[in-house]
């Protein structure tokens, strides 16, 4: 058990790491911005005579800005880059022709085929993925190794809610 000097010590020791944790945050350099586009051209300023007391003062006039290109010509992202969606999350990503149908058809579709993992064979991040399994992997992998399924249950490596919710998805090869 702690005494009370050494909790002391070790509050104040977490207490100066957050000030220093929060003290690199703030002298660090924020990250570079997006790039900027180069500013178009201008053509150069014509020189300004002198101003006689008597004449108004002369401003310069804008440089006529360039027409942007039309929509058409502007090129689009392709919406199935998750990327995209990651990099410019202000934008909207373009749907594509016929994503509605897409929709339908995986509505209108039944279940998905599912590919049987082997309780011998698959690794632990596998077996975790597993739907309603949870982290299950290192549990089934001590066991090793099963001539059925069942003996996810003999071997009392799941219990029987999990074991219902997975043995759809696993087998023994």
């Amino acid at each position: 058990m702690l005494s009370g000097p050494a909790i002391l010590r070790i509050s104040v020791l977490l207490i100066l790491a957050g000030i220093l944790a929060a003290l690199v945050q703030f002298l660090l350099p924020n990250p570079p911005p997006a790039p900027i586009p180069a500013p178009v051209a201008e053509a150069p300023a014509e020189p300004v005579p002198a101003v006689e007391p008597s004449a108004p003062p002369r401003t310069p006039e804008p440089a006529p800005r360039p027409a942007a290109p039309p929509p058409e010509a502007v090129p689009t992202r392709p919406a199935q880059m998750p990327s995209d969606a990651l990099a410019f999350p202000n934008e909207p990503v373009p749907v594509q022709q016929g994503q509605a149908e897409i929709d339908r058809a995986e509505e209108s579709a039944g279940p998905r085929a599912l590919a049987l993992l082997d309780l011998n064979t698959a690794s632990a991040a596998d077996l975790n993925k597993l739907r309603g399994g949870g982290a299950i992997g290192r549990a089934i992998i001590a066991k090793r190794p099963y001539a059925s399924v069942d003996q996810l249950l003999s071997k009392r490596v799941l219990s029987r809610a999990v074991y219902d919710k997975i043995k759809d998805q696993v087998t023994v090869r």
